[in-house]
């Protein structure tokens, strides 16, 4: 089917409607994310025997994981960290990763949105500086008003409900530079 059509994101979810594990799982689109929580440091984690009923789920209904873009991250306390690592038979070992973007959000292992903020200011930095470019082309002020609201603010405020509570002052004077910055 066309790629981009809303023919393919409905063919998936209808493909993919059956599919279960014995974890909290979330499918959106083309994302499916396996979870599971831990309550103590001492409980051991059943992520590995999850992690097997995708496999053999997807050959099942003929349809292929891509391992490469699999990768698992531990969110808590670095002590609680001690689990080993996913492996897949063919594929070897998953990569583990301190963060993940997941539906746009970045999420750091130690839930400090550092690198969330980071990729919110750069991706505004290089929109700003369009911005400025526009500015010297001679671009009237109500048209910059415009491009600001509808290209740059987006970004900086994108779920920020999820996010901008739980920042440190640092990251939050991060976001708070960008908007006030000047090209007069």
């Amino acid at each position: 089917m066309p790629q981009g059509s809303w023919l393919g994101p409905v063919t998936f979810l209808l493909l993919t409607d059956d599919l279960q594990t014995d974890c909290l799982i979330h499918k959106y689109v083309d994302d499916t994310t396996l979870t599971e929580i831990i309550h103590s440091r001492n409980d051991p984690s059943n992520m590995q025997n999850f992690f097997h009923q995708l496999p053999s789920w997807s050959n099942t209904n003929d349809l292929s994981v891509n391992f490469s873009k699999t990768k698992e991250v531990v969110m808590g306390p670095p002590a609680s960290t001690t689990n080993l690592p996913l492996v897949h038979g063919a594929e070897g070992q998953i990569e583990r990763v301190s963060s993940f973007k997941l539906l746009g959000l970045h999420l750091d292992a130690d839930f400090s949105w550092q690198s969330h903020v980071e990729a919110v200011t750069s991706k505004a930095t290089k929109r700003l500086y369009f911005l400025k470019q526009l500015m010297r082309a001679g671009v009237p002020y109500a048209q910059l008003l415009h491009y600001y609201l509808a290209v740059i603010r987006p970004v900086l405020e994108y779920a920020a409900p999820v996010w901008h509570h739980s920042l440190n002052k640092s990251l939050t004077n991060q976001i708070e530079s960008i908007q006030k910055r000047r090209y007069v």
